[in-house]
C-alpha cells in the first residue's frame, strides 16, 4: 500500500474537522444542495468529457494505483532478470518455466520465453500490453485532474445559485440562512474535493505512469535478451541505464565520481 497517499488523505481531513469542531459542530457543514451541486456538476462535466468506457477503467484504475504500491523497484527487476538471464543459461528456456514472481507482466514474458515464442510476437504483444495498461492509467489520471478543475467551478455555481435564492427572498428571513449555507458550502465542497482528493491523485498518478513506463520497457527489453541468449552479465549492464545513476550499485559500493 501506497501510505503516503493514505496518511496525506487522513492529514487533511483532520485538519479541517479539527477546525470545524474548535467553532461548533458538523452538522453546521452538512447541506444536501451543495452536494447535490457538486457531486452531480462533476459527474455530468466528466461525461460530456471522457467516453463511458474510458471513465469505466480509468476510474477505478487509477484509484488502486494510488493507493497501491508497486512490489519491486526497477532495481530489483534488474536484478530479477539478470537472474532470469542466469536460469536461462544453465537450463535453457525450459528451466524459466519453474520460476515464481510476483509481477504479472514479468509472468506473462517469462512463459512466452518459456513456451518458444519468437522475438517478434514476445515484442508486439509485450507492448502491446504495456501500451494499453498506460493508456487506461493515463486515462484515469486525466479523469482526475478534469473532476479536480470543476470541482471549483460548480462550487461557484452553486455559491451564485445560493446567493441569488438568498437575494430573491430577502423578504423571508427563514431562507436566508438555508440559501447562504449553501453558498458558502458550495465553495467549500468543491475547494476540498479539488485540492484534497481529485488534483493530488492526478499528480501521483502522473508519476506513477512514468514509473510504470520505465518498468514495463526494462522488462520487455529484458524479456527480449533474455529470449536472445544473451548473457546475465551483459543483461545487467544493458538494463541498468534505466537506471539513475545513484542507483546503478549495489548498496554499499562505492559511486564513481
Amino acid at each position: 500500500m501506497d501510505i503516503a497517499t493514505g496518511a496525506g488523505l487522513l492529514a487533511g481531513l483532520t485538519v479541517v474537522v479539527t477546525i470545524i469542531l474548535m467553532g461548533g459542530d458538523l452538522k453546521a457543514f452538512y447541506d444536501t444542495h451543495a452536494l447535490i451541486v457538486i457531486g452531480g456538476g462533476c459527474l455530468a462535466s466528466t461525461l460530456i468529457r471522457f467516453p463511458f468506457v474510458a471513465i469505466v477503467h480509468g476510474l477505478p484504475l487509477g484509484l488502486k494505483f494510488a493507493f497501491t504500491m508497486r512490489s519491486t523497484t526497477s532495481r530489483d527487476l534488474v536484478d530479477e532478470l539478470a537472474r532470469l538471464a542466469e536460469v536461462a543459461r544453465k537450463q535453457g528456456p525450459v528451466g524459466l518455466e519453474k520460476v515464481d514472481t510476483d509481477d504479472a507482466f514479468l509472468a506473462k514474458g517469462i512463459r512466452y520465453v518459456a513456451d518458444g515464442y519468437d522475438m517478434d510476437f514476445i515484442r508486439d504483444n509485450l507492448e502491446r500490453d504495456r501500451d494499453n495498461f498506460l493508456m487506461h492509467l493515463d486515462e484515469g489520471q486525466k479523469i482526475y485532474r478534469a473532476i479536480g478543475d470543476c470541482a471549483p467551478a460548480f462550487g461557484m455555481i452553486g455559491t451564485l445559485i445560493g446567493m441569488v435564492q438568498m437575494f430573491s427572498n430577502m423578504s423571508d428571513p427563514s431562507k436566508l440562512g438555508p440559501f447562504m449555507a449553501v453558498a458558502l458550502l458550495a465553495t467549500l465542497y468543491g475547494a476540498l474535493v479539488a485540492n484534497l482528493f481529485c488534483l493530488p491523485i492526478a499528480d501521483k498518478l502522473h508519476v506513477k505512469l512514468a514509473d510504470e513506463e520505465t518498468n514495463r520497457t526494462l522488462i520487455i527489453d529484458g524479456i527480449l535478451m533474455i529470449r536472445d541468449s544473451k548473457s546475465p552479465t551483459l543483461v545487467r549492464e544493458m538494463l541498468l541505464a534505466y537506471l539513475p545513476e545513484k542507483h546503478r550499485h549495489e548498496e554499499g559500493e562505492p559511486v564513481p565520481a
